[in-house]
């Protein structure tokens, strides 16, 4: 599905040079899986409705084995079934590296507290025969749906684990196993491209040296706020070698949109480094208010304004906010709004942003 030449009703671009025509937003999933509060089944069938009428012909879902220990891809399964919707018009990227086991207490033990309402637990399994057993899960769990898009699931965090220089550089041959059993996976025709996802983005090139990878999805480290130097000309090498890059996480886990978190972890406005962050924001806010654009716009026309960045990945959890964040990926801001970013000294003076 989406080959090259394919006509539809959202505008779609080629995905690096693996052949595959996308369009400019994908559907992240954590939240079907329960992630802080159990929704109602019926409400993720509402959610996953709204994301197929808003990118039809070709809607693009991210999920995860990890995500509500494999509740995720089984709702993505059923929801698409129940739809009526093609499997030839669905691309789903699947991070493999966990695997459902028993529940055998009151909550899973692999996230304590962050899952919510499940029936499983899930355990890790980063080597050559982990991944294929994440791989076959998770094709079982969606049904007649399977993944064109496959990674490692947070290598990054997998290698933060270590106790030790050896330790560590034998969980890197763990990845390099999965790795090689994704390869194959690809060789063997069951899956269309090979990626690699971080929160910690420095891990991706270490891992790019020795894996040809055909995409990578870099989360919370390309936002309006964060940008590093470093980050966006490891973007331009990625974009010269026809690897395609997603953004996800543009809101710095919500903190750029007004929540209380940046990526993930609670803001102290005791701390110099967090009030800085804070004042930013109160300015940010205040241009965003003088242009009549919404700080979500603004942060996702950055995200995909930067060279080399196909597309964004953004939470499908509010229905309200689902449609929102959509039409913001199909709406450029106007260059006066980045002058003015920029003569405030919010952003440098990047040649993207005109």
């Amino acid at each position: 599905m989406g080959k090259m030449g394919d006509q539809g009703t959202t505008a779609i671009y080629p995905f690096g040079n693996t052949g595959l025509m996308l369009p400019r937003v994908m559907f992240g999933s954590s939240d079907l899986g329960n992630l802080y509060r159990e929704i109602p089944l019926e409400q993720k069938h509402l959610i996953i409705e709204k994301c197929v009428e808003l990118t039809a012909p070709y809607t693009v879902f991210d999920s995860a084995g990890k995500y509500g220990a494999g509740l995720a891809l089984e709702v993505i399964g059923q929801s698409l079934e129940q739809l009526g919707v093609s499997p030839q018009n669905v691309v789903i990227s699947n991070k493999l590296g966990w695997v459902r086991s028993p529940l055998l207490g009151k909550e899973p033990t692999f996230e304590p507290g962050i899952w919510k309402g499940l029936s499983y637990d899930a355990v890790q399994k980063i080597s050559y025969h982990g991944i294929i057993e994440c791989f076959d899960e998770g094709n079982r769990l969606l049904g007649r749906y399977s993944p064109q898009l496959v990674s490692v699931h947070d290598p990054d965090e997998y290698l933060a684990q270590a106790s030790s220089t050896v330790h560590r550089e034998y969980l890197f041959e763990d990845i390099l196993d999965a790795y090689r059993a994704l390869e194959d996976l690809k060789t063997q025709g069951r899956v269309a491209a090979i990626g690699l996802g971080a929160k910690d983005w420095r891990v991706i090139p270490e891992i790019y040296e020795q894996v040809r990878l055909d995409w990578v999805m870099i989360a919370n480290s390309l936002t309006l706020y964060d940008h590093s130097p470093d980050l966006l000309d490891f973007i331009d090498k990625l974009h010269a070698d026809g690897v395609a890059v997603i953004n996800a996480a543009v809101f710095n886990g919500g903190f750029l949109v007004g929540g209380n978190l940046y990526n993930y972890k609670p803001i102290d406005e005791s701390l110099t480094a967090d009030s800085q962050k804070l004042a930013w924001r109160a300015s940010f806010f205040e241009r965003c208010r003088l242009h009549g654009i919404t700080p979500s716009h603004a942060c996702i026309q950055f995200a995909l304004s930067v060279p080399g960045v196909h597309g964004v990945a953004v939470s499908p959890a509010d229905l309200m906010k689902l449609e929102e964040n959509f039409q913001a990926t199909q709406q450029p801001i106007p260059s006066s709004f980045w002058q003015d970013l920029k003569e405030q000294q919010l952003i440098p003076d990047f040649e993207f942003l005109k």
